[in-house]
């Protein structure tokens, strides 16, 4: 596997073969497709979590900071994308460093919608950095893709053995326009998380609808709509966390299933659906009761 341009994270074959086909528009890494987001929070004593800086490049903008959580010493970051959609070529590359002691929730204003393509491809990175004691949580809003669409999301957390990350996702496959469901060409989201270096998640969801049709009983069956929430959190009480989430989630539509990470450093949630609604509510019902074993104090699900 190569990488993209000044990115470390893996590209698989198939993404790298995409990319040798040439751009009629802007090139890959051209003004406007290059989106940069780097961000860096911190707290100080007990006060609550501060924004220390922010580099950003369109399509990426940010317009302030939210204190309406629930949690006081928690700042929530709301990412906005004046451009509206994801082209082909578009490379989106977020970084977000919590310091020790830190608390954060990072999201974005709208759904990532991945538009028809007919070269290269789109990639939406994300690396995530919890220090010492930190708390962060990143849980954009859906990715939906359009017909002949080809998206690679990668996810990359790095923490300390005392820290936790939450990282939620819910991919919608039928877009917004008059199509059949599942005929993008391809989709790859891979989530990596480590501590102190040491590996503790390697998943993947990798799928190729015209070279093997997801509705099949292997993948996700009658099913159309993929949503996951992994908690990161190696000091957690996981197989308490594991059993609330499971309660939790038989009282929704669709199908689910908790797991539990080798080594006790966390948990993995995987929802199946018909519609992005019951799937996203799923997977902010498990973010809600993981947030009450480690909070004391329930999601915001009420402000999103």
């Amino acid at each position: 596997m190569s990488t993209d341009s000044d990115h470390t994270h893996p590209i698989p074959p198939a993404f790298q073969e995409y990319d040798t086909q040439k751009l009629r528009q802007s090139p890959a890494f051209g003004h406007g497709k290059h989106g940069i987001a780097d961000l860096v929070v911190g707290r100080e004593d007990n006060k609550p979590t501060r924004l220390l800086s922010d580099f950003l490049r369109v399509p990426y903008h940010l317009s302030g900071t939210l204190d309406s959580d629930p949690v006081d010493e928690l700042i929530t970051v709301c990412l906005q994308d004046p451009t509206g959609a994801i082209t082909q070529g578009d490379r989106h590359s977020l970084t977000v460093t919590a310091r020790p002691d830190a608390y954060a929730h990072i999201t974005n204003q709208s759904a990532s919608k991945v538009q028809t393509m007919k070269a290269s491809y789109a990639h939406l990175e994300a690396t995530l950095i919890a220090e010492s004691g930190a708390y962060l949580e990143y849980l954009p809003e859906p990715t939906i893709l359009n017909e002949d669409a080809r998206c690679l999301q990668t996810t990359t957390v790095e923490m300390a053995p005392d820290a936790t990350v939450i990282v939620g996702d819910v991919f919608v496959p039928d877009g917004l326009s008059a199509h059949e469901p599942f005929s993008f060409d391809h989709y790859h989201s891979r989530t990596d998380a480590r501590v102190e270096q040491r590996l503790i998640c390697a998943d993947a969801v990798n799928l190729q609808p015209a070279q093997r049709d997801p509705r099949n009983l292997a993948t996700i069956g009658e099913y159309t709509v993929i949503g996951n929430l992994y908690v990161f959190s190696p000091g957690a009480d996981v197989e308490a966390i594991a059993e609330m989430v499971h309660q939790r989630l038989t009282d929704h539509e669709g199908a689910a299933g908790v797991s539990t990470l080798r080594n006790e450093a966390g948990i993995t949630v995987r929802a199946l659906g018909d519609r992005s609604t019951d799937v996203t509510a799923a997977i902010e019902a498990a973010w809600d009761e993981t947030r009450r074993e480690l909070l004391d104090v329930g999601a915001p699900l009420g402000d999103r």
